[in-house]
């Protein structure tokens, strides 16, 4: 299969004893000052892709914007978290005539002290060509010539800018992956955690939930239902929590899964899947599963993952 870059594609419950507090979501951290990234380059070499990477690393994206807007763009960052932190600009010679007034934009961004970087993203010919050819679309600049001629025209317009940029990619042998890496490696801070993990609760009587990367059943552990004085409790709840986790091997296990869950999520890092979902069910989704997930998500949370915690089913009985 191609995966080449290609711009097209291009109740409030009580804690149970023993269980840390959870809150239901765990923010990433914001970084200490706003960052406006500036993507410009080559038709065909990536834009695209890399816009798409930033957009998966919470960056706020805009795509196609003639250079005179930068500076008001620019304007929409703060650092009080009232706004946008991290913004991502790509510009490019789709603007056309507002192209040219690009590096008096830059200047004016120094002058207002914008805290911005410049990305040049570049290819070779011969994979341009190949890559335009694939896609069946006209280069931009080709107008009634040949791609080539578009390719090269292009170049010529975009050199000053070449040499201006802060870092420039070449992305002539690198596929999908390999760009979405890089740009992670570019933008990301050494605190940063893409992923985001949801563990979640539910009954296997209400069935499976359908976006589930992981599925472990508890229904081996005793049910509280059949305990007439923790029926109507939740696994939230100390009593139910105590008679779940109190059971021979509970706990361990639970803990034990999640050291088994570390270097899998770890590896969901390094293969850009940013979202993952832990499933833990019992019969109805009440008393098991949520004592359960509530400290198998502690667990991670010790481990510094950022996790979500929700309670499917819940409420439904």
């Amino acid at each position: 299969m191609n995966n080449e870059i290609r711009d097209d594609d291009l109740n409030p419950p009580t804690v149970p004893h023993g269980i840390p507090t959870l809150d239901e979501t765990a923010a990433l951290p914001e970084p200490a000052d706003p960052e406006m990234l500036i993507i410009t380059g080559m038709s065909g070499a990536g834009r695209t892709r890399a816009s798409m990477a930033l957009e998966d690393l919470d960056w706020y994206v805009v795509d196609n914007l003639p250079p005179a807007l930068l500076s008001a763009l620019a304007g929409m960052m703060t650092a009080d978290g009232t706004g946008v932190h991290r913004l991502g600009a790509v510009v490019d010679v789709r603007s056309r005539d507002f192209f040219h007034d690009f590096e008096k934009v830059l200047s004016k961004l120094a002058e207002e002290h914008t805290n911005f970087r410049l990305l040049f993203l570049d290819c070779d010919e011969a994979t341009l060509v190949r890559r335009y050819e694939s896609n069946r679309r006209p280069h931009p600049l080709q107008e009634d010539g040949r791609i080539l001629d578009g390719i090269r025209k292009e170049r010529e317009l975009l050199a000053p800018l070449r040499e201006l940029a802060d870092e420039v990619i070449d992305t002539s042998t690198m596929g999908v992956h390999d760009l979405t890496r890089h740009m992670r490696d570019v933008v990301a801070d050494a605190g940063d955690l893409p992923l985001k993990i949801t563990v979640m609760s539910f009954g296997f009587k209400y069935g499976l939930p359908l976006d589930s990367d992981h599925v472990l059943d508890v229904r081996f552990l005793k049910n509280p239902y059949w305990v007439s004085e923790l029926r109507h409790l939740t696994g939230r709840d100390e009593p139910v929590a105590k008679y779940v986790l109190e059971q021979p091997g509970a706990r361990q296990f639970a803990e034990d899964y999640a050291d088994l869950l570390t270097p899998m999520l770890k590896g969901y890092l390094s293969e850009l899947k940013p979202f993952v979902t832990i499933s833990i069910g019992c019969t109805g989704g009440k008393h098991r599963s949520v004592a359960m997930t509530e400290l198998i998500a502690a667990k991670l949370r010790a481990a510094d993952f950022p996790v979500r915690v929700t309670h499917r089913d819940l409420g439904k009985e």
